[in-house]
């Protein structure tokens, strides 16, 4: 290479950093990506206490990556060109055939598998009433065999399999029925969730365990809700060219339903659909309006039971199939719920316990030791 192709380079390089470096000081931060849906780190505040810890630079490393002009295209061009090299893999999130978006699941060790153990075990020595242990497999175990040859990807039903033989809570099979109906769309292609159909499956499954006769899938009122949803898995991968999933709804708003949300001590008015939420990128949060410590669904019946269900987010599409056959359903979320889960079932009257998690989040989450208080 001559020596003014050499400086034409560098000049062009210097260019490069110079744009960017400008754009990036002229352009006003964001605190919210609605693409990856989180929160982005924000310039972080100078001290010397924090710059000799370590955590000013750490959270600096941070912002520049979060506020970086057009990362959301710079995370795009990344997938492609990872496609382009033949990997079918960005962030560890796989592009599979039917432009199903599928992560791979990391089997936790046998002494992380006992404490999930002990805690359920504890909840059930804690209370006087029935619970019931009920795991959903996720749409890595039930479509594994889309996964490129040579991806480590454990097995789900191994992990459901151990702790159902060594818990002393009563167990309902959702492996089963999912697998049965796994070529219907019980999973969303660009999210981690199941989807209404998939919750009614395992509504039915749930059923059988807890002593109910599930409605018959004709008999209810199927809507299209949005044709424009795309999940977390989806903002993770960069993958932001694959065709959006459809919500649908089953369960019509009963009458007399109240829905209380307890964000704080105080409840406020909830709503068992919240159409507000259809217009935002999180349309997740349709159901039940998103996470929240406590939510009481009130249905006003006088002669059903009382059910808790100690949960992660796939219990907010499947709690309208339960609406019909309990007085009141306590939903509780112990990643911000820290009261003692044996009180609330006696202060509530509870007549049933249902602990109810996606394989995925109870194999990670730290706070499922919160329900043996």
């Amino acid at each position: 290479m001559s020596k003014r192709a050499c400086w034409a380079t560098t000049l062009v390089f210097l260019l490069f950093i110079a744009l960017f470096f400008s754009l990036n000081l002229i352009l006003p931060d964001k605190s919210f990506s609605e693409q990856e849906n989180r929160r982005l780190q924000t310039l972080p505040e100078f001290s010397f206490r924090e710059l000799f810890s370590g955590d000013f630079t750490a959270d600096f490393e941070k912002y520049c990556c979060d506020q970086f002009v057009l990362r959301d295209r710079w995370i795009e061009l990344k997938a492609r060109l990872e496609l382009a090299q033949g990997k079918a893999r960005n962030n560890n999130v796989y592009l599979c055939d039917g432009q199903r978006l599928l992560e791979p699941f990391t089997m936790p060790d046998t002494s992380q598998l006992d404490s999930r153990v002990r805690a359920v075990n504890g909840l059930v020595e804690n209370v006087s009433v029935p619970v019931t242990l009920a795991l959903i497999p996720g749409a890595s175990q039930l479509y594994a065999e889309l996964f490129p040859q040579g991806v480590d990807n454990d097995s789900q039903k191994e992990f459901i399999d151990y702790l159902y033989g060594n818990t002393t809570a009563n167990t309902a099979d959702l492996y089963a029925v999912l697998e049965e109906h796994k070529d219907e769309p019980v999973f969303y292609r660009t999210d981690h969730h199941w989807t209404s159909l998939g919750a009614y499956w395992g509504y039915t499954a749930l059923a059988e365990a807890l002593g109910m006769s599930p409605r018959a899938l004709e008999d209810y009122n199927r809507q299209t809700v949005s044709q424009e949803f795309q999940g977390t898995t989806y903002s993770a991968s960069g993958f932001f060219w694959i065709e959006p999933d459809s919500m649908e709804i089953f369960v019509d708003v009963p009458e007399g339903l109240t829905v209380e949300r307890y964000e704080s001590t105080q409840p406020i008015e909830g709503v068992l659909y919240d159409e507000s939420k259809l217009s935002i990128k999180d349309k997740y949060s349709f159901f039940l309006g998103g996470n929240a410590p406590r939510v009481i669904l009130d249905t006003g019946r006088e002669d059903g039971q009382n059910l808790l269900i100690i949960r992660d987010s796939y219990t907010d599409c499947l709690a309208p199939f339960l609406l019909e056959h309990f007085s009141q359903i306590h939903l509780l979320d112990l990643r911000y719920y820290r009261a003692s889960v044996a009180e609330y079932v006696r202060e509530n009257e509870i007549d049933q316990v249902l602990v109810l998690y996606g394989v995925n989040t109870f194999s990670t989450d730290t706070d499922y030791v919160l329900m043996a208080w």
